[in-house]
């Protein structure tokens, strides 16, 4: 639900005021295209803001919205794959999809546009979180503004949505529901919780939906250079807060780099030791080094190995990696700092051009962001192969790209009248 908050201040039939229904994912199994907490909205009119499954029930479960809506009450569907029935919708990846189906409106129980509304202007920049009860014997939601902060035995809302006013059980289901809700709030997660009831009159199990979504992690950028440029905008689809830093003002100041959220002008170690005491970074913030510079490169990979972050990548060649590392070394940096460092930076993606490097950076962000390093085709972190950066000779140069986008790298070795083995991202 919270991925829909930003269109929903634009969608007609929530501004209108028409009755809608939300459809959730609540369980999967085998292979799906979207994961639990997807929501999608149906207006009384028939339109849709959002998708399930790319196309293949949402006309099924736009029907049973409807029918929800004209009966008020709520529903779970399931979807699988089905050989013997062509005409069923079915997904055709094979996998499993249980859907819940819910009217918004006053009701008692019910979740209200209005709430979602409130958290409209909180997302993403300011982090928030929806807790949603989904089994038969309750309804509604409880809205958290600060995921990070929330404190769930000290919340009457929390303790009203759970039904554990007033019961004897109340302390200890609330003790239970904060082991679990709590780690999925500060972490920024989404999953479905399953509580034991507080008293007899409800011999099921209690579900509770819950979608938190902190502060976007920072991203900082240093260099104001083509790889730089090309950087920023797959940082800012993939979700970062991105900052661009460059200690020389004619380069920072472009207009090319205006899409940042920040851009800083001063020398990066500088800077990212200040951001530091500041509490400008923490465990989801990355940083990548793209100056390829040592007199920049060494004390702000220095800096930046000595803090709490998730990720460090610096743009090199191999042999350029080696100096850099040597340098590391001789200023005091621990081996297993060192091997925190994504260097050369990327996924293993054959990638030239500053564009297709940035491709191979975001890539590498979201399998670290994943732990799924490696997984995608085959594909591995360049941090840890050995031999030639790329694994190409004529396809680009042929395709239209210069040679100078090798940075040197195919020109041939005068004493052997051999070409060196492939170099990239600077020699």
């Amino acid at each position: 639900m919270l991925d829909l908050l930003p269109l929903l201040g634009t969608w007609r039939p929530a501004a209108s005021g028409q009755r809608c229904a939300v459809a959730t994912v609540v369980g999967t199994s085998g292979s799906v295209p979207r994961p639990v907490g997807t929501s999608m909205l149906v207006s009384e009119a028939g339109e849709v803001l959002g998708s399930l499954s790319g196309g293949c029930v949402e006309g099924a479960v736009v029907e049973s919205a409807m029918e929800a809506m004209h009966d008020g009450g709520t529903r779970r569907e399931f979807f699988g794959y089905s050989a013997e029935d062509a005409f069923a919708a079915g997904l055709t990846c094979g996998g499993g999809l249980e859907i819940h189906i819910e009217p918004l409106g006053p009701g008692p129980g019910r979740l209200r546009l209005e709430s979602l509304h409130g958290l409209t202007g909180r997302h993403p920049a300011s982090g928030a979180a929806l807790i949603r009860r989904m089994d038969a014997g309750g309804g509604g939601a409880v809205v958290v503004p600060d995921p990070a902060a929330f404190q769930v035995q000290q919340s009457t809302e929390l303790a009203a949505l759970l039904g554990a006013v007033g019961s004897a059980g109340a302390g200890r289901m609330l003790l239970a529901a904060a082991t679990q809700l709590e780690p999925l709030l500060r972490g920024g997660r989404t999953g479905l919780v399953r509580l034991a009831p507080a008293g007899d009159c409800q011999p099921e199990p209690v579900s509770l939906l819950v979608e938190s979504r902190l502060p976007s992690a920072r991203l900082l950028i240093f260099g104001a250079n083509d790889f730089g440029a090309a950087l920023l905008p797959a940082a800012k689809l993939l979700g970062f807060h991105v900052t661009l830093c460059d200690a020389r003002p004619a380069f920072a100041q472009q207009d090319r780099f205006s899409a940042a959220d920040e851009v800083a002008t001063a020398w990066p170690h500088r800077y990212l030791a200040d951001q530091a005491r500041a509490g400008g970074t923490d465990a989801r913030t990355a940083i990548c080094v793209l100056t390829h510079d040592p007199k920049f490169d060494v004390p702000l990979l220095q800096a930046a190995l000595s803090l709490n972050v998730a990720y460090v990548g610096a743009m090199g060649s191999r042999r350029s990696h080696i100096g850099r590392v040597d340098a590391l070394r001789q200023a005091g940096v621990a081996e297993q700092d060192l091997a925190r460092l994504h260097s050369p930076i990327g996924l293993d993606l054959g990638a030239v051009t500053p564009e297709e490097v940035a491709v191979s950076i975001a890539a590498e962000l979201v399998a670290n962001r994943s732990k799924a390093a490696g997984l995608a085709q085959g594909s591995a972190s360049l941090k840890d192969a050995s031999g030639p950066i790329h694994h190409y000779a004529a396809t680009h140069q042929s395709s239209g790209h210069h040679a100078s986008n090798l940075h040197h790298s195919s020109l041939p070795d005068s004493s052997s009248g051999m070409p060196e083995p492939q170099e990239a991202q600077w020699t």
